[in-house]
C-alpha cells in the first residue's frame, strides 16, 4: 500500500485525503470516484441549466458581453456555446441604458430583431451586413474598427486560465469567477 488514510470519527461525509508519501500524493486506487462520494455532487439546489452547449468543437459554453467606450465591461452573462449569438443579444442589452448610444457589433448580431431592439431602444447601431444579406445596409467601417475594444475585453478575460477552460462546473460559480476577473479589469 502506497499510503495510509486519515482516520477520522466524523462520519457525516467520507473523507479521502491521504497524507503524502515518498511517491507523491498523486497514487490512486480506484480508477473513478464512487457515486456516493462527496466530490461526486451534481448541480445542487435545484440547478438544471449549466450553459454548457454541444456543438462541433466539443461541451462548450459563451460568455457574452457589453462594454463602454473604454473597453471596461458593463454587462456579462452565460450561454450555452451551441446558441447563436444574435439569440442572445437582446438579453444582454436589456441591462444597458442604451438611448443616444451607438452599439457596434459584429456580423452575427446583424438579424433584423437585433436591429429593431436597438433603434426601438432610442440607439443607432453600427452594424456590418452579412456577405450573403439580400437587402445590405449601410454602416460607418471607421466606427466600426473602434469593437476592437469588445475582443480586447475577451483577451484579458482569457489571461485568467480558470475561466479560459471553464474549471467550475456549476454556472454560478463560472460567472462568479467571470465577475470577478472584470473587476480585476476595472481596477488595472
Amino acid at each position: 500500500m502506497a499510503g495510509k488514510w486519515l482516520v477520522s470519527n466524523d462520519f457525516d461525509r467520507p473523507r479521502c485525503r491521504r497524507r503524502s508519501t515518498r511517491y507523491g500524493s498523486r497514487q490512486h486506487f480506484h480508477s473513478s470516484t464512487p457515486a456516493w462520494h462527496w466530490c461526486k455532487k451534481g448541480a445542487v439546489d435545484g440547478e438544471v441549466n449549466q450553459h454548457v452547449g454541444i456543438s462541433r468543437g466539443g461541451r462548450t459554453s459563451k460568455i457574452h458581453g457589453v462594454v463602454d467606450a473604454l473597453g471596461y465591461p458593463i454587462h456579462v452573462h452565460l450561454s450555452a456555446g451551441n446558441i447563436h449569438d444574435a439569440a442572445e443579444a437582446e438579453t444582454a442589452l436589456s441591462d444597458v441604458p442604451l438611448e443616444g448610444t451607438v452599439v457596434l457589433g459584429d456580423k452575427a448580431y446583424g438579424s433584423r430583431a437585433v436591429r429593431d431592439y436597438i433603434t426601438q431602444s432610442g440607439a443607432s447601431y453600427c452594424i456590418p451586413p452579412k456577405s450573403n444579406n439580400k437587402s445590405p445596409w449601410e454602416y460607418d467601417e471607421f466606427l466600426y474598427k473602434e469593437r476592437h475594444l469588445a475582443e480586447c475585453l475577451f483577451q484579458k478575460l482569457k489571461q485568467f486560465r480558470g475561466i479560459a477552460s471553464r474549471y467550475n462546473k456549476l454556472a454560478r460559480r463560472f460567472l462568479a469567477g467571470v465577475h470577478l476577473a472584470c473587476i480585476l479589469i476595472w481596477l488595472a
